[in-house]
């Protein structure tokens, strides 16, 4: 019996599947462009934002935002049609891939960072390179550059700043391993309140029968202005009398960019368009992000209410 998952409209995660009993089912670089187009193909008609990726000889890693809820179509997809193109390559009957993909639950930037890492040294662990920028099947070399890429490339920028900050971090990462919790409902990758909010919102669901909560939205423009009265309306203030040369305002208008972060996904490009944060540079979001959360301690915003 299959164990459900827990997955929703804009949640995290970390997936991968391996060939069957540990085959090498990437055997050339055609058949490792030819995976890669299929992520290309199938994260753009499932709606799926792909943060990075590394396909090895016999498995592959991906890091996405599943921004449809159609995380398994996707999956399912992606494993069929490069199993059957293998097939049809290479001969031989059965199974290409071992099982049903493995998935993670991520919890939020921190802990993306570690699994983008992770995913990126793939090639360095397994001894296929010293160097993981000289890897030609992973996502390492479309961060930081011009070029146009399928990947998500500004999320990744946003959490490590600069291409230095990205080598840095896969320099002091060696060989540590990834802090996942294993669950009745799959593995998480977070800190404990998120994994115990993600088990209530699993039970709740389970309970009511019903997966309304999770349910694919339809898509909708982003409302900033609702979402600035939501957040006006649970502080009980306005910003209509804001002061920024106040610290009280100061601190509410860095919460506000954290809630907008984590809550409803925006990027801080999107939030720079606020007039709140027109006289900040959007280079400096990233650290007001961190001083907040590194001071505050409160519900993880990637689990729905």
């Amino acid at each position: 019996m299959r164990r459900a998952r827990i997955k929703y409209e804009g949640s995290y995660h970390h997936v991968m599947n391996r060939g069957f009993e540990n085959e090498k089912i990437f055997v050339d670089s055609k058949s490792k462009n030819y995976f890669i187009n299929l992520i290309e193909e199938f994260s753009k008609k499932f709606k799926m934002s792909v943060y990075a990726y590394c396909i090895m000889n016999n498995h592959f890693h991906i890091i996405l935002k599943n921004d449809s809820n159609k995380l398994s179509e996707f999956m399912k997809n992606l494993d069929s049609s490069y199993g059957i193109y293998y097939r049809k390559r290479f001969g031989g009957r059965g199974y290409v891939f071992a099982s049903r993909f493995k998935s993670t639950l991520i919890e939020n930037d921190r802990y993306l960072k570690m699994s983008i890492i992770y995913t990126l040294l793939n090639p360095v662990k397994a001894g296929l390179t010293k160097n993981p920028f000289k890897f030609k099947w992973s996502s390492i070399n479309n961060y930081f550059n011009s070029e146009k890429t399928f990947v998500a490339t500004e999320k990744v920028e946003e959490i490590f700043e600069s291409r230095k900050n990205l080598e840095i971090s896969l320099k002091e990462w060696k060989k540590k391993k990834l802090p996942v919790k294993n669950s009745r409902v799959g593995e998480f990758l977070g800190s404990e309140q998120f994994y115990n909010e993600s088990l209530k919102y699993f039970d709740r669901r389970k309970r009511k029968k019903t997966i309304s909560n999770i349910r694919i939205k339809k898509e909708r423009k982003i409302d900033l202005k609702k979402f600035i009265k939501q957040f006006e309306k649970s502080k009980k203030i306005s910003f209509k009398d804001a002061d920024f040369g106040k610290i009280k305002w100061k601190r509410l208008r860095s919460e506000l960019l954290v809630f907008l972060h984590d809550k409803y996904n925006l990027t801080y490009r999107q939030i720079g368009t606020l007039e709140y944060f027109k006289n900040l540079q959007v280079s400096s979001f990233g650290k007001i992000y961190r001083r907040w959360k590194e001071k505050n301690v409160t519900l993880s915003s990637t689990v729905p209410n």
